[in-house]
């Protein structure tokens, strides 16, 4: 059976505007229903190299850690940021270890110009074996999580292609989202089946036709046959995780995951 979690971007979204706390967080996620947690670098905030008082935090309200995600500023793709990409990978590193089978997902790789985008490819690749190599060695599963914001660089079949070339399947799994892989132009369906074997972690979110953000049910990506796909045929069963930057979320993010709790109950899960 499927796992079912949050994602913490539905708050991380709001930048500034956001003036609560990680146990906030975890109430509200708690309070939605959900089995468990995935929380960013950014949003960990306090808890911040303390993954024992985190570890405490989630028990008290009946949560898991179902990934940790690390994305940098930089996109991976300068050479100049690669030494602190990784010395922030490390400390990831070593808060995820505490959460033994945790995946750590990395964010997708960006450029301010989409120029040069091979050698791009090349440069996020390397960084993404670099961490998985080191992930394995302190025994934590690694993923990368392609997105379509704007100056990503994998949005095309051809891009995802490459990228899965370029890594190695035994340190760097893959972690796909519904959302960003319809907004990149992709069948959502055929791309979860073609990538399957790569699948360790699983982001769920919702989009409509111009490829704007909507809670979980309300877009064109096709989430029940997504499921099924990922049960029946790929024989995933970790976890899958809820993430909302609907307009909805905007105004009232608990709302938001609510809603979309109740809509992978009406799924079955």
């Amino acid at each position: 059976m499927l796992k079912v979690g949050c994602q913490t971007y539905t708050w991380e979204m709001l930048g500034d505007g956001w003036k609560g706390k990680v146990d906030d967080m975890l109430d509200a996620v708690a309070g939605a229903g959900y089995e468990g947690i995935e929380i960013t670098n950014s949003m960990i905030r306090e808890y911040a190299g303390r993954p024992r008082e985190f570890a405490a935090a989630l028990k008290h309200r009946g949560l898991k850690l179902s990934a940790f995600a690390y994305a940098s500023s930089a996109g991976l793709t300068k050479p100049e940021a690669r030494a602190n990409e990784l010395q922030g990978a490390d400390e990831a590193i070593r808060f995820v270890v505490e959460f033994p089978g945790v995946v750590l997902a990395l964010g997708g790789a960006s450029t301010p110009e989409r120029t040069d985008v091979d050698r791009k490819i090349g440069l996020a690749a390397d960084f993404y074996n670099e961490v998985g190599e080191r992930g394995k060695r302190a025994g934590v599963p690694v993923a990368f999580h392609p997105h379509s914001h704007h100056g990503s660089i994998f949005e095309s079949r051809a891009e995802y292609q490459r990228i899965m070339e370029l890594t190695d399947p035994a340190v760097v799994g893959w972690n796909p989202d519904t959302g960003h892989i319809v907004r990149g132009g992709q069948d959502l369906v055929d791309t979860i089946r073609t990538f399957g074997s790569r699948i360790n972690h699983v982001h769920l979110k919702d989009a409509d036709s111009s490829n704007h953000w909507q809670r979980l049910g309300k877009g064109v990506c096709d989430i029940p046959t997504t499921l099924k796909v990922l049960e029946d045929e790929l024989n995933y069963h970790g976890w899958v995780v809820g993430e909302e930057e609907s307009e909805e979320a905007h105004r009232d993010q608990n709302a938001a995951i609510r809603n979309n709790r109740e809509y992978l109950r009406s799924l079955g899960y």
